[in-house]
């Protein structure tokens, strides 16, 4: 049975690593070689992943839930509360908007919450629209979203929180980037291999 500290593993807090690639390849997601929450559903991997995304999703309401009463107990700065300020507020929140759902359309419920920690894959990895803009569209797209809400509340102190958001998706991006890339190079050689089988015989 999974332990606390094996679900937080995954749930990374919001999708969330360690700081370099090389302990990412020593230390990859416990999921996808021991399966503990797969066969925790019973082998189904597909119903374990949508149970982590809804899990993964609870908590992300929660946390922003949490981040606006914070916000809301906070002192307002008049330089933040200024129209330049304002608008720059909700530019940053449309266009994070744009690039967490947009990412999201293209990567599907598997794609965006840990499918491959399952060896749930797509086809091919997505490079259009927004991952042809940044390769992690989802964490600088919600990075946005903190920072124009702290914005748009006028408090200083979503700026320093919004901080602390980005810290820990830089973090996990060094842990997530080589581990995806990883993965699909490996599923590309095996295709390769096939192929050259397929031709010898």
């Amino acid at each position: 049975m999974a332990s606390s500290l094996d679900l937080w593993n995954y749930i990374d807090f919001d999708k969330q690593s360690l700081l370099t690639s090389s302990l990412a390849k020593k230390h990859p997601p416990k999921e996808y070689h021991n399966k503990i929450l797969t066969r925790l559903f019973g082998g189904r991997r597909y119903a374990a992943c949508y149970a982590l995304a809804a899990t993964i999703f609870s908590l992300g309401l929660l946390r922003d839930w949490l981040y606006k009463v914070a916000l809301s107990e906070q002192p307002s700065h008049p330089l933040l509360t200024s129209l330049y300020a304002q608008a720059a507020g909700y530019t940053l929140l449309v266009i994070g908007n744009v690039l967490v759902l947009s990412s999201t359309w293209r990567l599907g419920i598997t794609g965006t919450f840990l499918g491959d920690y399952f060896g749930i894959l797509m086809d091919e990895m997505v490079t259009g629209f927004p991952f042809n803009v940044t390769a992690a569209p989802m964490y600088w797209g919600s990075t946005m979203n903190f920072l124009g809400t702290a914005l748009v509340y006028g408090k200083p102190a979503g700026i320093l929180l919004t901080v602390g958001v980005y810290l820990v998706y830089v973090v996990a991006l060094r842990f997530e980037d080589p581990f995806t890339a990883g993965i699909y190079a490996k599923r590309e050689r095996e295709r390769e291999a096939a192929k050259s089988g397929k031709k010898k015989i």
